[in-house]
């Protein structure tokens, strides 16, 4: 039997952590190493998983540089550790019975699908879907997510398995040669956007990707980042976007681009106004030091 490598990464939200910790420990019946990272967290939140560390490999980071920096940082060590899978998992997740099995079955039994992921579903609401496959809306530079929003009684499937353009870094199981041939997570977005940008780079290497619809996970949809309102999504959300429009502008045509490029930026402008209008100064600045910050991006430059 295979042994994998489960890593998640924590940043002062250690209650999830340990409970997503606990539902693999439940329903995971593979041979397993769970890797907490994390990110910088404040004492307290260090503290809490320094008492169950006998549960995990925990890995202390000294500074936050964001999903995928502290991500590729558990990555590397189970690269060390000769993984031959890895599994990204958000630690606002829980497993269900057989989920982390049925990924790894799809995962192994094809050799061009270098990472696979499952149906997501909301927390507390079981019912609602949150990722059941994606695609990349080029038109908008932006990833969507099959069936997002539906019940799951409205969302039947043919087949137990799809290929997808897109899969969420909520949940990815990768094969570690994706990391060796491909490159790990890129790491200049902090926050949002790397899992579509790592996407992007899977496929432009020949691999494909999967979803198993009969493997599920539940989600506490944007319990760290506050949701999709909160400056943190705000500056972060807006900067990424563009620098993907920079990045992947290729993708289309120029005329195409151009239209995007005119709509976002009249978009942001309407969203300043009202911001200066409601005196929501905390989201102003926010979205003004996003889109400052991407006119500025240099990919060899920190943020």
């Amino acid at each position: 039997m295979d042994k994998i490598a489960i890593i998640l990464l924590n940043y002062n939200n250690e209650d999830d952590t340990l409970e997503c910790v606990d539902s693999i420990k439940k329903n995971c019946r593979l041979d397993y190493e769970i890797i907490v990272v994390d990110n910088a967290s404040n004492e307290e939140s260090k503290k809490i998983l320094l008492e169950s560390k006998d549960e995990y490999t925990l890995i202390l980071n000294k500074n936050n540089g964001g999903f995928a920096a502290g991500n590729n940082v558990g990555i590397k060590y189970a690269l060390e550790k000769q993984y031959k899978y890895i599994l990204l998992l958000n630690n606002d997740t829980l497993i269900t019975k057989d989920s982390i099995e049925i990924m790894l079955e799809s995962l192994k039994k094809d050799k061009q699908v270098g990472i696979v992921s499952c149906r997501i579903l909301h927390y507390p609401d079981k019912n609602k879907v949150w990722y059941d496959g994606g695609k990349i809306n080029w038109n908008k530079y932006l990833p969507n997510h099959i069936n997002k929003g539906r019940r799951v009684q409205e969302c039947t499937y043919i087949n137990s398995e799809d290929y997808t353009e897109f899969i969420s870094g909520c949940c990815m199981f990768v094969k570690s040669e994706i990391f060796q041939n491909v490159g790990y997570l890129p790491e200049e977005y902090f926050m949002y956007f790397e899992d579509m940008d790592f996407c992007v780079q899977i496929t432009e290497h020949n691999y494909k990707m999967k979803v198993c619809k009969n493997s599920v996970i539940y989600h506490k949809v944007s319990s760290s980042s506050g949701g999709e309102e909160s400056p943190f999504s705000i500056k972060w959300g807006n900067r990424n976007r563009l620098i993907i429009m920079k990045k992947f502008k290729y993708k289309v045509s120029t005329l195409n681009h151009l239209k995007v490029m005119i709509l976002f930026y009249f978009t942001r402008i309407i969203k300043l106004v009202q911001y200066l209008i409601t005196n929501n100064l905390c989201n102003f600045k926010n979205l003004l030091k996003g889109v400052s910050n991407a006119i500025k991006y240099n990919k060899n430059r920190s943020y």
